[in-house]
């Protein structure tokens, strides 16, 4: 497979579809309130009510984790993109509003991970 340089018109079909991307990223508010009203419904079972308690150590801490990184891997799930059956059939059962409200809502928590060097 050969890499084609990006010509003009092709950098301008990737800047315009790159701005849709993120207009429709934007268009969607987050409601912190109902995302933590969801997460205690369906999420703290397993990775604790705090976000930073999983209930087993496989388990990602999702406390202050970026709400773009939680949003998107909640996406995968729901498309199989990435796999894992439990959390498939947990991400398939949100609708996109439960997405936004649960990422912006971990992303606010404190996390306890950092960069340690």
């Amino acid at each position: 497979m050969s890499h084609q340089p990006f010509t003009g018109a092709r950098r301008l079909a990737a800047l315009i579809g790159a701005a849709a991307l993120l207009a429709t990223a934007g268009a969607q508010a987050a409601d912190v309130a109902k995302g933590k009203e969801k997460a205690d419904q369906v999420c703290a079972a397993c990775h604790g009510k705090d976000g930073n308690t999983p209930i087993d150590p496989s388990y990602p801490r999702l406390a202050g984790q970026h709400r773009d990184y939680l949003r998107q891997a909640m996406l995968d799930y729901q498309s199989d993109a990435r796999k894992n059956p439990i959390m498939a059939a947990q991400a398939k059962q949100l609708s996109r509003a439960d997405i936004e409200n649960l990422a912006a809502f971990y992303a606010r928590l404190p996390g306890t991970l950092s960069h340690q060097r």
